[in-house]
């Protein structure tokens, strides 16, 4: 619960497009990621949680494993936990260095692998226990998770997306908004060969015109599953907006309240 007198919550997700260079193996922007920590770090009067995405260290083994849909019949579960088990340190030498990058930032992060706090089932999340977010946050550091296989009743392992926790912390935490951090500086809109444009509110028609994933190996849903992740959101009541990470400043006026160029999901929303 929020107590009155605490500073207001924002979530922030820093994408995997941001944060490394998917269309590479295992390849970090490191100054990017130091200077979106920075950004954060730089605004006073806010509590935040910080959830990232998995980019070029999870997706293409996640893919490889098939962890993102149901298991072929006769598949061995000891291949499928193997799989998992890659995919899991994959993603953590990337967790390592966003952990550092807010270290680095003057802030102090407290790691949450949500393996050990969610489960899936059948490739949705089933079970989610926010304690330890909540236990971060009241000892005044930043908790800080992000995409990974998750223990499945079903599958066996499956993926938990950033994105999915982002709406499991909604009615727990009760942050004033999710701000998803990406490579583009919003949801475009237009034709592919000429000059595109971010919709500024991501209504049901914006989320139906989209396709649900894109060239890189995204095994979350790409572009639409964000855009429904954030209807969701703003049907909850929170408002939720997709900017970019890779202009200076924008994270910053948007962890402030600021309305930055951006796709954004109102709260109550239709």
């Amino acid at each position: 619960m929020t107590a009155p007198t605490d500073p207001p919550l924002v979530v922030v997700k820093l994408g995997g497009s941001v944060i490394t260079r998917k269309r590479e193996v295992e390849r970090a922007r490191p100054k990017v990621l130091a200077r979106l920590a920075r950004e954060i770090a730089a605004v006073p009067g806010r509590r935040f949680v910080i959830l990232h995405g998995a980019g070029s260290f999870g997706h293409p083994g996640a893919k490889k494993f098939g962890l993102a849909r149901a298991p072929p019949p006769h598949e061995d579960p000891a291949a499928r936990a193997r799989g998992a088990a890659i995919v899991a340190a994959e993603v953590r030498r990337l967790h390592l260095l966003v952990l550092r990058a807010l270290v680095g930032a003057g802030l102090s992060p407290a790691s949450v692998p949500i393996a050990t706090h969610a489960r899936n089932r059948d490739g949705r999340i089933a079970s989610f226990d926010p304690t330890p977010f909540r236990d971060a946050l009241a000892g005044h550091r930043v908790p800080v998770s992000f995409g990974d296989v998750v223990p499945d009743d079903a599958w066996g392992f499956s993926i938990l997306s950033a994105d999915t926790i982002a709406e499991a912390l909604i009615v727990p935490l009760a942050p004033a908004r999710v701000v998803f951090v990406s490579d583009v500086p919003g949801i475009l809109e237009g034709p592919s060969d000429g000059r595109r444009r971010a919709a500024r509110e991501v209504t049901e028609s914006v989320v139906a015109a989209l396709r649900p994933t894109g060239a890189s190996p995204d095994v979350t849903g790409g572009i639409r599953g964000k855009a429904e992740s954030m209807r969701r959101i703003a049907r909850a009541g929170v408002d939720a907006g997709l900017i970019s990470g890779l202009k200076d400043g924008e994270l910053s006026r948007a962890l402030r309240g600021e309305d930055v160029y951006g796709s954004w999901a109102r709260a109550g929303s239709r």
